[in-house]
C-alpha cells in the first residue's frame, strides 16, 4: 500500500499566495525598473476580474511584465532559492510543519500540488522536506525560461489531472494507494473528493461550508 500525503502550497502551507510576492521580489532584485508595470498588471487583474482573460492568461501576463519575456535559468534558480528562504523562515504555517513532520513520521509520501510555477515552488517544498512536486510549468528552451505555460495550469480539476498522471508515470496505482490531501481553497474540491482522506485547511468560507455538507475535516493551524 503506498501512503500519499498532498499538499495544497498557497494558503494552505503559506500564509498567503506567493506568485505575485515572487515577482515582486524578483524584480525588486534582478529589474527593478519593471516595478513601474504594477499599475499595467494591476489593469490585466481587473480584466481577469470580468472574465476577459483567464486565470492562465494573467499568469502569463504577470510573468511577462515583471520578470520578462524570457529568464536565464540561472537566474530563476537564484531568485527561487532567495524567496525560499524567506518564505521558509517567516511565511509557513506552524501547524502545517506540524502536520508535515507528523505525515513523514508516519510513513507517507510528501507530495506538494501547487498552481504555483514549479520553478519557484520545487525550491519551498525542498526546504520543508517534501518528495516530489506537481505545478504549474513554464516553456524552457535554450536555458532560459519563457513566459508562456507548458501543459496545464495546475488548478482546479486540472489539478487532479496532474496528480493522476504523476500517479501514473510513477507506475502508482490508485486502488493500492491511500491518499490524504489538505488544501484551503474550494478549487481543490476535486481532489478532495478523489482523495481517501481530504482535510481542508484554514478553508475560505466556500469550501468550510462544503467540507461540513461533504464531511472533509476541517483543521484550523496555528502561526
Amino acid at each position: 500500500m503506498n501512503h500519499l500525503a498532498v499538499y495544497d502550497m498557497d494558503k494552505t502551507i503559506t500564509y498567503s499566495a506567493t506568485w505575485t510576492r515572487f515577482l515582486v521580489e524578483t524584480a525588486r532584485v534582478e529589474s527593478p525598473w519593471r516595478l513601474g508595470l504594477l499599475p499595467v498588471l494591476a489593469l490585466a487583474g481587473a480584466a481577469y476580474a470580468m472574465r476577459l482573460i483567464g486565470r492562465t492568461r494573467l499568469k502569463e501576463i504577470a510573468q511577462r511584465l515583471l520578470l520578462g519575456r524570457r529568464m536565464p535559468e540561472s537566474v530563476a534558480a537564484r531568485a527561487a532559492q532567495r524567496f525560499a528562504g524567506r518564505i521558509g523562515d517567516t511565511g509557513v504555517y506552524t501547524g502545517a510543519r506540524q502536520q508535515i513532520a507528523a505525515d513523514r513520521e508516519a510513513g507517507y509520501r510528501l507530495v506538494m500540488a501547487t498552481a504555483s510555477y514549479g520553478f519557484y515552488a520545487e525550491a519551498i517544498a525542498a526546504r520543508l522536506g517534501f518528495d516530489a512536486v506537481i505545478a504549474t510549468g513554464v516553456v524552457r528552451t535554450d536555458g532560459m525560461i519563457h513566459a508562456k505555460i507548458a501543459g496545464e495550469n495546475c488548478y482546479g480539476p486540472a489539478k487532479l489531472r496532474m496528480i493522476e498522471a504523476w500517479l501514473a508515470e510513477q507506475g502508482i496505482a490508485r486502488r493500492e494507494s491511500h491518499v490524504r490531501f489538505y488544501s484551503d481553497h474550494a478549487s481543490d474540491a476535486p481532489a478532495l473528493e478523489w482523495a481517501d482522506v481530504g482535510i481542508a485547511v484554514n478553508p475560505h468560507p466556500p469550501l468550510r461550508a462544503m467540507a461540513k455538507v461533504r464531511g472533509w475535516a476541517i483543521e484550523d493551524w496555528v502561526r
